[in-house]
């Protein structure tokens, strides 16, 4: 999710799915883990154990921004080498934080804006390419690059930050398989289907539904992304698209930076009856620590905003200066409140409880955040803290390990595996959105 879009308030039917039960494929999950008091655990004492358990299973983000907060930067836009991460940074990502948090895996966003068509798709997603990987190549002492979850597991065992890349907007292949397709080759190993703009294949959910979901050449999207190996992400997409592609996949999808729609009723959230889908998939919602999404009182406050805000445009038309005073007023009156750990320990909470344990993920969005994050999870130094209130609900270790990273690798896993079996099946699709969608004979 991008700041400046902030505010715009599984089951497999016809395909077999292997069940998410499967036996975690990882030397980490075999660490024998720390021991736990039979007492009741102080706040300090379950800091300690959350972060001694984050010592032997890979901590793996699903949303981080940091390519696009270069490129926006004020300073120094796109310059890799002035954004230093050897030293604190404007935002939350740094070394140091990544060493302090535990961070084990991260999905680097590869975001463009899909109102940016006039711009160039094209050219815009191959200098977030560039971007992002020459983060990656600047500090090797700390990232690596990653193309499976085996490589995850390996930069683990160095101490480093196995660095996947997460292509934010299915805008950005424009309509075509082919570029889709070279995406992956560059390293994309997820794809959210849509951002916040409805395609001419998928729906989003802060836009219009235009197509009740996918089109047939969405599903034949989510058809080549099986094949590929690559991860289908339903963060930012509406439930018809969310329930499309539940239907057609054949491998685990992702929810790279949402949370639970039952708690706060936003439209980036996922709803109940996707969230039971979940355990025939396999999929993995990785809750977001976007404080609108999380907090029921921000949430609240935003909507009581927005109201005022399209009232006063009403009454006052044009007279900018006017509702800027009064919107002014109105703030001073009634600050916004802040989201907590908490708020975002009650997603973790009820989506297990919905969905299950292995079902669960953690997606921060870090870097592209423009509220104020969650009091207590400031920046990547913070993902201990989080853990440390999960054990002081009583989260057992098995299901901590799968909230840090076992779930999502398991995932990838099984996409891989799925993605060999279909390339074997298959040649790569030649199909296009003239020929599905609007019956035009080649």
């Amino acid at each position: 999710m991008r700041p400046v879009l902030a505010l715009a308030v599984v089951a497999c039917l016809s395909v077999p799915c292997v069940a998410p039960a499967a036996a975690q494929q990882s030397a980490a999950a075999s660490t024998p883990a720390p021991k736990r008091s039979a007492k009741p655990l102080t706040a300090e004492q379950a800091l300690a154990h959350a972060k001694a358990l984050l010592a032997t299973t890979p901590l793996v983000d699903g949303h981080n921004d940091l390519p696009w907060a270069i490129r926006e930067s004020k300073t120094a836009p796109r310059d890799v080498d002035a954004y230093d991460l050897r030293k604190t940074t404007p935002h939350q990502t740094d070394l140091a934080r990544m060493n302090a948090g535990k961070l084990g895996g991260q999905f680097w966003s590869i975001y463009i804006p899909g109102e940016a068509k006039d711009s160039g798709y094209a050219r815009m997603q191959l200098e977030q390419f560039d971007i992002a990987r020459r983060i990656i190549a600047k500090y090797p002492e700390k990232l690596v690059t990653a193309s499976t979850a085996a490589d995850v597991r390996a930069a683990f065992k160095q101490g480093k930050v196995g660095s996947m890349l997460g292509l934010e907007g299915g805008h950005a292949i424009e309509n075509s398989l082919g570029t889709l397709r070279m995406y992956y080759d560059m390293g994309a190993r997820y794809m959210t289907l849509t951002h916040n703009v409805t395609l001419d294949w998928a729906d989003a959910a802060l836009d219009s539904a235009k197509h009740k979901g996918l089109t047939p050449f969405g599903r034949e999207v989510v058809r080549e992304m099986n094949r590929l190996g690559m991860l289908v992400d339903l963060s930012h997409v509406s439930p018809g698209v969310m329930s499309n592609a539940l239907d057609v996949t054949e491998s685990p999808v992702i929810f790279s930076h949402s949370s639970a729609r039952a708690l706060v009723d936003h439209k980036r959230n996922v709803p109940d009856s996707i969230l039971k889908r979940l355990p025939k998939n396999g999929g993995v919602v990785m809750v977001t620590f976007v404080p609108g999404f999380d907090s029921p009182k921000i949430f609240a406050h935003g909507a009581a905003r927005g109201a005022i805000l399209a009232g006063l445009r009403q009454r006052l038309g044009r007279d900018t200066s006017a509702v800027s005073a009064e919107m002014k007023a109105w703030d001073a009156a009634h600050p916004a409140p802040h989201a907590t750990i908490g708020d975002v320990a009650d997603h973790l909470d009820y989506i297990k409880k919905v969905a299950g344990p292995d079902h669960i993920g953690i997606g921060s969005d870090f870097d592209g955040v423009d509220d104020e994050l969650p009091d207590g999870l400031q920046s990547q130094a913070d993902y201990p803290k989080l853990f440390a209130a999960l054990v002081m609900r009583g989260w057992s270790d098995a299901d901590l390990r799968k909230l840090a990273g076992e779930n999502v690798l398991r995932a990838l896993s099984q996409a891989e595996k799925v993605a060999k079996r279909l390339q074997k099946e298959r040649p790569p699709s030649t199909k296009t959105i003239e020929q599905l969608d609007r019956g035009v004979k080649m």
